[in-house]
């Protein structure tokens, strides 16, 4: 029988039942039994939410712009809904007796509650209640505890595959370990997440591959952890190859939840020089990795997809492997005068130098591979996704174009680097 803790929060009944409950918990808060109510009080009630919710947009889409995609309709929508909720509860509050305002309460809560539930609908970032149950829980083990310095390595003959010479022990453990440590650098970035696969605590210890993955804007290194279920998907992975894993380091391209400093070096920080050159040496101190350029990939979504193929052409003596899921043309904050004019001071030849399109275009990269992930309801990106792809082609990366049902949410992201780990294995050494 199926738990109530695995029933989909993105499909199924419960996003249904949700919407359901939030339109007849608004109906219910604008039903009363005065003329004066319903000529005037809900009339003007509703104007004014729909007022501030439009200019809520405006201002977001075109004054502050934290993002540089627009805010999604249905998410404007489901906001005036619970303003309106709280607009009409307050209204009745002023009359009526106390099980009359408590019962206005409950309903509010009830389109609230309707409102996080379509968000969450849209992006997928919780799959269940179990996930969302799961943030209050801390998994995490010290770091110098998970990461302590190995007594031997196994050895991996020239040109041959770790696949090839592991043998799995028979104690190793079922599960890998979750970390958080912060990576001094450059740029002022929060911690970082880390995985460890079970092998990882395997005596000799096999020399893994890295993954560095990066979230979107806005977001954080734990997204991939929430949101991607990244413990559970790897442990799987292991368990189909006798504990044999990426490590994964999720680094903070950001320094900011709202912030965008391009993944460049340029007046917003210094993201490029942090991921491109100390990131991968604190790594290489604090891990036992293989060095390897092959064995390198770097990997994210949205912003963080667009920063993947940056570092691929910036720092291709790093990372032999990309992987861009819905990633975007160019770096952007906008518009690219938007973007220029923050980052190099409206220096366009400066842009133009470490723009990864403009550098695939004058240089060629064979010994780069990449997988580019596209939405194939993406009206945001699917369509720079597919020039992105192009432009690697021309400049001689070995690239695999895949295109997932979904748009530019978890729905599409989650797939993106799951299905894409079988490639990864198969050009790191981690199958044969």
């Amino acid at each position: 029988m199926l738990s109530p803790l695995n029933l989909s929060l993105i499909n199924g009944p419960i996003p249904v039942i949700a919407t359901v409950a939030g339109v007849l918990a608004l109906v219910a808060l604008a039903i009363r039994k005065n003329r004066t109510w319903w000529t005037r009080i809900v009339p003007a009630v509703v104007l004014a939410c729909a007022a501030v919710t439009a200019g809520l947009k405006l201002v977001v889409d075109h004054v502050w712009k934290p993002w540089p995609e627009p805010l999604p309709t249905i998410l404007a929508v489901w906001a005036g809904a619970a303003l309106l909720a709280v607009c009409l509860a307050v209204a009745r509050l002023r009359a009526g007796r106390w099980y009359s305002r408590v019962l206005s309460v409950v309903l509010v809560l009830v389109v609230t509650a309707s409102a996080v539930t379509a968000a969450n609908a849209y992006f997928g970032f919780y799959p269940t209640p179990r996930a969302v149950l799961e943030l209050f829980t801390n998994n995490r083990v010290d770091l110098d505890v998970a990461a302590k310095p190995a007594s031997s390595v196994v050895e991996v003959p020239a040109g041959g595959k770790l696949a090839d010479v592991w043998q799995k022990p028979a104690d190793l453990p079922e599960r890998g370990t979750v970390s958080e440590a912060q990576i001094p650098g450059a740029f002022k970035a929060r911690p970082a997440w880390i995985y460890l696969p079970p092998a990882y605590a395997a005596t000799p210890r096999p020399r893994l591959p890295v993954l560095v993955l990066l979230p979107g804007q806005p977001g954080s290194p734990r997204d991939w952890f929430d949101a991607g279920r990244l413990t559970e998907r790897l442990d799987a992975f292991a368990r189909e190859h006798d504990g044999l894993a990426p490590i994964v380091v999720v680094a903070d391209q950001l320094g900011a939840r709202m912030a965008n400093p391009l993944c460049l070096d340029s007046k917003l920080g210094q993201s490029e020089t942090y991921l491109a050159r100390e990131v991968p040496e604190w790594i290489k101190q604090r891990l036992t990795v293989d060095e390897r350029r092959e064995a390198w990939t770097i990997a994210g979504f949205s912003q963080g997809g667009t920063c993947a193929v940056q570092l691929a052409v910036r720092a291709p003596d790093v990372y032999g492997n990309f992987i861009d899921i819905t990633g975007q043309r160019e770096p952007s904050l906008g518009s690219r005068a938007d973007t220029v004019k923050a980052a190099f001071g409206g220096d366009e030849a400066a842009f133009v130098r470490v723009n990864p399109m403009d550098v695939l275009a004058r240089e060629r990269f064979p010994r780069t591979a990449g997988v580019i992930v596209a939405g194939r309801d993406d009206v945001l990106y699917r369509q720079a996704d597919a020039e992105v792809f192009e432009a690697c082609r021309k400049a001689g990366m070995d690239v695999l174009w895949k295109e997932l049902p979904g748009g530019h949410d978890w729905n599409v992201w989650r797939p993106g680097l799951y299905d894409s780990l079988p490639w990864l294995a198969a050009r790191t050494g981690l199958s044969r």
